[in-house]
């Protein structure tokens, strides 16, 4: 699995915006949201049951992540068409404030070392990348075991003060000086 001080790999994926056919697909690449923090989530498949909850958590929380210029992005190996189904037909997806991308031909996910051989889906794996495209954070839950959105902004609030934070620093707390 690419880890930490790693560059997040080159990827050009379509992304689902919207539930408007019409306006739903977009080309989301590397470039897109050049200059910002990136918080990527992978989750492995559209119509299952953990995976809404922690996608409608990121949405919940995405005016935080917004605040601290940083675009969130959520993927999976299904197609678009399927992100483009599940959103019509989801309450917590219809209005989802960041885009779904699809990996279906599982390659940013093989570059990452997140594809699941057993099942050939995207591993439940978070990451933060810094606005130079550096992975700061990485983290990959088991399968049957949603992560903690409100975890994820602690963490890049801590990245983002350059600081040394200790353990269950919050933003607004006092940093460790040496």
């Amino acid at each position: 699995m690419l880890g930490i001080g790693k560059k997040f790999p080159a990827f050009n994926l379509k992304g689902v915006s919207s539930t408007d056919p019409k306006t739903a697909f977009t080309d989301i690449h590397n470039q897109t949201y050049e200059g910002k923090w990136l918080v990527v989530f992978f989750y492995p498949k559209d119509f299952t049951f953990v995976c809404p909850t922690e996608i409608k958590g990121f949405g919940d929380l995405n005016k935080d992540f917004k605040d601290r210029d940083t675009q969130v992005l959520t993927a999976s190996t299904d197609s678009e068409f399927v992100h483009l189904a599940w959103k019509q037909n989801h309450k917590d997806m219809t209005n989802l404030p960041f885009p779904m991308l699809s990996d279906i031909k599982r390659e940013l996910t093989t570059n990452l070392g997140i594809l699941d051989e057993a099942e050939g889906v995207a591993q439940r794996a978070t990451y933060i990348v810094d606005p130079g495209g550096v992975i700061r954070y990485v983290s990959v839950n088991d399968m049957s075991v949603g992560r903690n959105p409100k975890e994820v902004l602690r963490v890049l609030d801590a990245l983002q003060t350059d600081e040394l934070c200790p353990c269950n620093w919050s933003k607004g707390e006092a940093t460790i000086k040496v």
